[in-house]
Protein backbone atom coordinates (compact mmCIF):
# COMPACT_ATOMS: atom_id res chain seq x y z
CA UNK A 1 0.00 0.00 0.00
CA UNK A 2 1.05 3.58 -0.74
CA UNK A 3 -0.18 6.91 1.42
CA UNK A 4 -0.01 9.81 -0.57
CA UNK A 5 0.02 13.51 1.18
CA UNK A 6 -0.58 16.30 -0.90
CA UNK A 7 1.32 20.02 -0.61
CA UNK A 8 1.78 23.24 -1.60
CA UNK A 9 -1.63 24.94 -2.90
CA UNK A 10 -2.79 28.42 -1.96
CA UNK A 11 -3.86 31.39 -3.71
CA UNK A 12 -2.25 32.54 -6.48
CA UNK A 13 -2.89 35.64 -9.22
CA UNK A 14 -3.68 34.96 -12.63
CA UNK A 15 -0.37 34.09 -14.48
CA UNK A 16 1.70 32.96 -11.58
CA UNK A 17 2.46 29.94 -10.73
CA UNK A 18 2.49 27.22 -7.95
CA UNK A 19 4.39 23.63 -7.54
CA UNK A 20 2.27 21.07 -5.90
CA UNK A 21 3.80 18.21 -4.30
CA UNK A 22 2.77 14.36 -3.20
CA UNK A 23 4.71 12.56 -0.82
CA UNK A 24 4.05 9.14 -0.64
CA UNK A 25 4.84 6.39 2.38
CA UNK A 26 6.08 3.14 1.97
CA UNK A 27 9.20 1.86 0.58
CA UNK A 28 7.68 0.47 -2.78
CA UNK A 29 6.82 4.09 -4.65
CA UNK A 30 8.84 3.28 -7.96
CA UNK A 31 6.06 0.13 -7.92
CA UNK A 32 3.30 3.22 -8.44
CA UNK A 33 2.15 5.41 -11.41
CA UNK A 34 0.96 8.36 -10.09
CA UNK A 35 -1.66 10.89 -11.48
CA UNK A 36 -3.43 13.74 -10.60
CA UNK A 37 -7.02 14.68 -10.80
CA UNK A 38 -8.26 17.94 -9.64
CA UNK A 39 -12.22 19.11 -8.71
CA UNK A 40 -13.45 22.24 -9.49
CA UNK A 41 -16.62 23.43 -7.46
CA UNK A 42 -19.69 22.11 -9.28
CA UNK A 43 -17.72 19.84 -11.57
CA UNK A 44 -17.03 16.41 -11.74
CA UNK A 45 -13.51 15.49 -10.55
CA UNK A 46 -10.68 15.58 -13.89
CA UNK A 47 -7.85 13.97 -14.73
CA UNK A 48 -5.10 16.52 -15.34
CA UNK A 49 -1.69 14.93 -16.10
CA UNK A 50 -0.27 11.07 -15.46
CA UNK A 51 3.05 9.55 -14.96
CA UNK A 52 4.26 6.12 -15.34
CA UNK A 53 6.64 4.33 -12.30
CA UNK A 54 9.98 5.29 -14.24
CA UNK A 55 8.85 8.52 -15.04
CA UNK A 56 9.88 7.76 -18.76
CA UNK A 57 5.86 8.75 -19.32
CA UNK A 58 3.55 11.23 -18.67
CA UNK A 59 0.51 12.36 -20.29
CA UNK A 60 -1.18 15.62 -20.30
CA UNK A 61 -4.85 16.76 -19.91
CA UNK A 62 -5.53 19.54 -23.03
CA UNK A 63 -6.35 22.10 -20.63
CA UNK A 64 -3.13 21.98 -19.13
CA UNK A 65 -0.51 20.97 -21.36
CA UNK A 66 2.37 23.41 -22.31
CA UNK A 67 1.19 24.95 -18.99
CA UNK A 68 1.44 22.07 -16.46
CA UNK A 69 4.65 19.57 -15.94
CA UNK A 70 4.94 16.75 -13.42
CA UNK A 71 8.03 14.91 -12.44
CA UNK A 72 9.05 12.36 -9.95
CA UNK A 73 11.61 11.57 -7.91
CA UNK A 74 11.87 7.84 -6.92
CA UNK A 75 14.47 7.84 -4.38
CA UNK A 76 12.70 10.76 -2.46
CA UNK A 77 9.18 8.94 -2.62
CA UNK A 78 8.19 12.21 -3.97
CA UNK A 79 6.10 13.31 -7.19
CA UNK A 80 5.78 17.11 -8.03
CA UNK A 81 3.67 19.16 -10.37
CA UNK A 82 4.78 22.48 -11.70
CA UNK A 83 2.30 24.82 -12.69
CA UNK A 84 2.23 27.70 -14.41
CA UNK A 85 0.42 30.39 -16.38
CA UNK A 86 -2.51 29.39 -14.15
CA UNK A 87 -5.82 31.05 -14.83
CA UNK A 88 -9.28 30.96 -12.84
CA UNK A 89 -9.72 27.97 -14.20
CA UNK A 90 -7.40 25.91 -12.65
CA UNK A 91 -9.27 26.51 -9.34
CA UNK A 92 -9.76 23.52 -7.63
CA UNK A 93 -9.02 21.30 -5.33
CA UNK A 94 -5.97 18.64 -6.24
CA UNK A 95 -5.24 15.43 -5.71
CA UNK A 96 -2.76 12.95 -5.85
CA UNK A 97 -3.40 9.35 -6.77
CA UNK A 98 -1.70 6.23 -7.15
CA UNK A 99 -1.80 2.70 -8.87
CA UNK A 100 0.26 -0.13 -8.91
CA UNK A 101 2.69 -0.72 -12.50
CA UNK A 102 4.28 -3.45 -13.08
CA UNK A 103 7.91 -2.80 -14.25
CA UNK A 104 7.73 -3.76 -17.52
CA UNK A 105 4.92 -1.53 -18.55
CA UNK A 106 4.76 2.14 -18.66
CA UNK A 107 1.18 2.50 -19.59
CA UNK A 108 -0.95 5.65 -18.06
CA UNK A 109 -4.43 5.53 -16.91
CA UNK A 110 -6.90 8.61 -17.18
CA UNK A 111 -9.57 7.28 -15.47
CA UNK A 112 -10.11 8.34 -11.34
CA UNK A 113 -11.74 4.79 -11.39
CA UNK A 114 -8.47 3.19 -12.48
CA UNK A 115 -6.28 4.68 -9.30
CA UNK A 116 -6.53 2.70 -6.12
CA UNK A 117 -4.93 5.40 -3.71
CA UNK A 118 -6.04 8.80 -2.75
CA UNK A 119 -4.61 12.05 -1.45
CA UNK A 120 -6.58 14.54 0.69
CA UNK A 121 -6.21 17.05 -1.66
CA UNK A 122 -5.02 20.35 -1.81
CA UNK A 123 -6.41 23.54 -2.98
CA UNK A 124 -5.61 25.45 -5.45
CA UNK A 125 -7.51 29.38 -5.69
CA UNK A 126 -6.43 31.56 -8.61
CA UNK A 127 -7.79 34.98 -8.59
CA UNK A 128 -8.64 36.74 -11.63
Amino acid sequence: QVQLVESGGGLVQAGGSLRLSCAASGRTFSRYALGWFRRAPEKEREFVVAISWSGDSTAYADSVKGRFTISRDNAKNLVDLQMNSLTPEDTAVYYCAAHSQPPNLQLLKYTASEYDYWGQGTQVTVSS
